[in-house]
């Protein structure tokens, strides 16, 4: 019997909303808090898509460690 050949798993460029919340366990209410507030990270629109770039998440998180003691 032949293995099954899989495609290589490839990092994401872009983060969904829920995804990006999930991925640092934010829930998704404080996420609009933050962003009502300027707070949130930086967001790109695709249509009626929002993303959020792995760079501006990363960069949205060094940002809030460097505030930090």
């Amino acid at each position: 019997m032949m293995a099954k050949r899989h495609k290589p798993a490839t990092e994401a460029v872009a983060l969904t909303v829920n995804e990006f919340c999930a991925s640092i366990g934010l829930s998704r209410g404080m996420y609009q808090k933050l962003k009502r507030a300027g707070r949130g990270p930086k967001e790109m629109r695709i249509g009626r898509a929002i993303r959020i770039s792995t760079a501006s998440a990363n960069a949205w998180m060094r940002e809030r460690e460097s505030k930090t003691t």
